[in-house]
């Protein structure tokens, strides 16, 4: 019994770390262009969003990766509390396609994935490894529930595990049994999974699967539903739409228990098919019922959970084609995109510096999702400028186009340093990391002198003023000033056992990010201060 155990949680261990590093590796081939597309697909209308969400879940193997993702992204603004609806119906439904793939038994083939994902991952071209370690690691799921199998099988030699698992009992205790597994291992695929298993060596019923996979399925919504409370209002109603569609679908399937049984065994006589069936009908039936609800449904959750927020647009607003014929309409718009980007990138900033006292996961992945928006905006301004016809650019227009060229670059630095930055409170929020009182005025000092020269920076980009010019290069000299003495007395600090040993690498690591941020503001000044002859604004 002991062996069987430990083989389980070997299994259900294995299955849980090759779906989380295939979902990873997943969202990392997710470039800024992926993103783009991603969402000009899926916001289009419900239907598409619903065929986003099975195509991102069956590539992540995880609808709890695509809520999570999905939830994020409402949260951060970059996609509207409606539109994302469509994303998490689909997501249930990607999800079944593991489980259709236990059924034909892709398990005995496991072996053979994980040792060609491996020789690939270990001996291919650098183009290759990436893909070898996605082959690798979804052989790894599918060999983490062989194992499962395996621990399984004794059990069907015992009467009072037979009798537990195809006895008839209440349909409560089956969602219940569900809802916890699920639960704890953020997975509703292992679960419903293993029903599977149990039904290829007969030991367990129809009746008795199906409560579990319903519970199995609200389980899987409570983790995004957690991760919603570090959110903002929309993620919060994202992450309540998800659980709420899962439990309504499960009261529904549970009032036609009797009928959605004699549909799966019409359709098949065999119960592990039944039972993969079953879990995709689920989600079928919540999809059908509520996709053509999601308006007034969305009402009902904005009424439940009342509030506003900004939405963040993720492509440009004032690159307009019509204009690039003319060169100086053209850098006109490329004017007005940066400016909104360099506001973006100021955002970032400010709230990267308030996460250094009070630490938030939910605020670092809105940054993270910003920076993609700042990517994207730069390669987007980049494209434009190149389209720019060469014979319309004068001399003095040309100046103009060379350093908008390089001030998107100088942006974009900026909200890489913002990021740094919150991810160094990370570290210090993990590792209980504290500064000390004189550490974090001596930051807020020199955060405010960075803040104000982003804020002039931005006033640069609507019109060129020489005073805000010379008021950013005095800052930036006071910045680098305060940095050296900053550095200075950490390590008299340090010396005198004031500061804690951990603390001096980040902190030292976050005047750095500051220091760059202030340079980028300067060389933003001294490219403005360059365009003497052009209207600028």
């Amino acid at each position: 019994m002991v062996k069987g155990i430990l083989l389980f949680i070997t299994g259900v261990t294995l299955f849980l770390y090759g779906m989380i590093r295939l979902s990873t590796e997943v969202q990392q081939r997710f470039t800024d262009v992926r993103i783009r597309d991603y969402f000009q697909f899926a916001v289009k209308n419900p239907v598409y969003g619903v065929i986003t969400g099975i195509v991102t879940t069956v590539l992540f193997q995880s609808s709890t990766a695509t809520s999570v993702l999905t939830v994020g992204m409402v949260s951060a603004g970059l996609m509207s509390f409606y539109r994302s609806l469509g994303i998490i119906l689909g997501a249930d439904i990607g999800t079944t396609f593991t489980v259709q793939l236990v059924v034909w038994k892709i398990t005995d083939a496991a072996p053979v994935f994980i040792m060609i994902g491996g020789i690939v991952w270990s001996f291919g071209k650098e183009k290759w490894k990436s893909i070898g370690e996605g082959i690798f690691y979804f052989g790894l799921i599918f060999f983490g529930l062989s194992l499962v199998s395996d621990a399984t099988a004794p059990l069907k030699n015992s009467p009072a595990f037979l009798a537990f698992s195809q006895e008839a009992r209440h349909p409560l205790t089956g969602i219940l049994i569900g809802l916890l597994f699920a639960f704890l291992i953020h997975s509703s695929a292992i679960p419903i999974s293993i029903l599977v298993i149990m039904a290829q060596q007969n030991m367990i019923t129809l009746d008795n699967a199906l409560p579990i996979v319903y519970g199995a399925n609200i389980g899987t919504a409570v983790t995004a539903l957690i991760v919603g409370f570090a959110a903002n209002i929309n993620g919060k109603r994202c992450a309540l739409s998800h659980f709420l569609f899962k439990l309504f679908g499960a009261l529904i399937c549970l009032v036609a228990m009797t009928v959605f049984v004699q549909i799966l065994k019409f359709i098949t006589p065999d119960v592990p098919q039944q039972i993969a069936y079953g879990h995709l009908l689920f989600n079928v039936v919540i999809g059908v019922v509520f996709i053509f609800l999601l308006k007034p449904f969305s009402y009902l959750i904005e009424y439940l959970l009342p509030g506003k927020t900004d939405m963040l647009p993720i492509w440009p607003e004032f690159l307009d084609e019509k204009s690039l014929p003319r060169a100086q309409d053209a850098l006109e718009c490329v004017r007005k995109e940066l400016k909104r980007e360099l506001t973006l990138a100021e955002g970032m900033f400010l709230k990267a510096m308030n996460q250094v006292r009070d630490f938030k996961e939910g605020i670092r992945k809105d940054i993270l999702y910003i920076e993609m928006v700042v990517n994207n905006l730069r390669n987007e301004v980049g494209n434009y400028l190149c389209r720019i016809p060469n014979d319309s650019l004068s001399a003095d227009l040309s100046k103009v186009f060379f350093s908008y060229s390089a001030i998107v670059d100088d942006i974009e630095r900026i909200a890489d340093h913002a990021v740094s930055l919150v991810n160094l409170s990370r570290q210090k929020h993990e590792r209980k990391i504290s500064y000390t009182q004189w550490g974090h005025e001596e930051l807020h000092e020199i955060a405010a002198l960075v803040a104000d020269n982003l804020q002039d920076a931005i006033s640069l980009m609507e019109e060129r003023d020489a005073k805000k010019i010379r008021d950013i290069t005095e800052r930036e000299e006071k910045v680098d000033q305060r940095v050296k003495e900053s550095r200075e007395r950490h390590q008299e600090r340090f010396y005198k056992g004031i500061c804690h040993t951990e603390a001096g690498p980040i902190f030292i690591e976050m005047l750095i990010n500051l220091e760059r941020i202030s340079d980028h503001c300067q060389n933003i000044a001294d490219y403005v201060e360059d365009m003497k002859n052009f209207n600028h604004g």
